[in-house]
């Protein structure tokens, strides 16, 4: 089974701030470390191993698909990096001080959205309430029907 890391998130701003984390944490800001914290600080959302690698599209250098993984894991350890599941493909990564945040993903057109998981305490409540259960929605999306296809579902009479 996989257990989502829960380790406190580590808000950094810039690459600075990222580096100061990485030494308090005993590790150094190696070459290829620094490559993957560039990237995820140049990144415009949630990224996956493989694009840090590709240098996003090209914006940045290219770097070692193993070493990108692999400082992605230490990263996450020490909780500047999250990754979260949108989809069935692999995970997709950002820096944790970014926020906390749910996603949403429409089961009909793979839209994504993203809420402040500040938004998410009433249901994370409810849950609790109706089964002791503390539930979080950092790490695997809640799925449905995003606005447009319920709308459409309903005016077609097709059943979700």
């Amino acid at each position: 089974m996989t257990v989502a890391p829960r380790h406190p998130a580590l808000p950094v701003g810039d690459l600075e701030d990222a580096a100061r984390a990485v030494r308090e944490a005993g590790g150094r800001l190696t070459a290829p470390r620094r490559a993957v914290l560039e990237a995820l600080f140049a990144a415009d959302g949630p990224v996956s191993a493989e694009q840090i690698a590709d240098g996003l599209g090209g914006r940045l250098p290219t770097t070692e698909a193993v070493s990108v993984y692999r400082n992605l894991d230490w990263l996450e350890d020490i909780g500047v990096v999250r990754h979260v599941h949108l989809g069935h493909g692999a995970g997709l990564y950002q820096l944790a001080g970014a926020g906390e945040h749910a996603y949403l993903v429409c089961e009909r057109c793979a839209g994504v959205t993203r809420l402040d998981a500040a938004r998410m305490r009433r249901v994370r409540t409810e849950i609790e309430k109706a089964s002791g259960f503390r539930a979080h929605f950092d790490h695997f999306p809640i799925h449905g029907l995003c606005p447009a296809c319920a709308t459409s579902t309903a005016r077609s009479g097709d059943a979700a």
